[in-house]
């Protein structure tokens, strides 16, 4: 059986580790168990150079070696090598883009800059790959602009988006 490909924002490992005041125990409880789906069921792409693993680092010390985003952060760095689990999709830093991947449309001029990782990863897999998003807005604020450049979002916590 083939595995689909996963994108995970941080501010999920961030939502999953308690670490996110406006999140709910409901959200928290969804972020933990699609990060769980993430480990079983799918194959976890990350760049070649390692900007979504070093954002992923800033998360977390060594006081919270007990929280979920930690635990999940250990995984990938015990399966980051084994194609069955992790996969790294090779990326382009470009100065006008963020990365050569990420689509140069009007639409998308104010998308968070350290968020444009996630969507070069997901453009660069050719392979339909979703991204996980709990918390972050600028996601949802530019759902039809990504989607229209065949970007996938889950919107982990729907309840936190903007209804506009």
């Amino acid at each position: 059986m083939t595995k689909s490909d996963a994108i995970v924002d941080t501010n999920v490992l961030v939502v999953a580790s308690g670490g996110a005041r406006h999140a709910s125990t409901d959200c928290v409880r969804r972020s933990i168990a699609r990060l769980r789906r993430v480990r079983e069921e799918c194959c976890l792409l990350l760049d070649d150079k390692d900007t979504i693993l070093r954002e992923y680092r800033k998360q977390f010390d060594q006081s919270s070696t007990q929280a979920v985003g930690f635990q999940f952060l250990l995984w990938i760095h015990d399966n980051q090598a084994n194609s069955e689990y992790c996969r790294k999709v090779l990326v382009t830093h470009d100065e006008t883009l963020g990365f050569a991947e990420f689509p140069d449309h009007e639409d998308l001029e104010t998308f968070d800059w350290d968020d444009r990782v996630f969507v070069a990863v997901a453009l660069g897999s050719c392979t339909g790959a979703v991204i996980l998003n709990a918390t972050d807005t600028d996601w949802w604020d530019h759902r039809e602009a990504l989607n229209r450049h065949g970007v996938k979002i889950d919107f982990v916590c729907p309840e936190l988006m903007r209804t506009s």
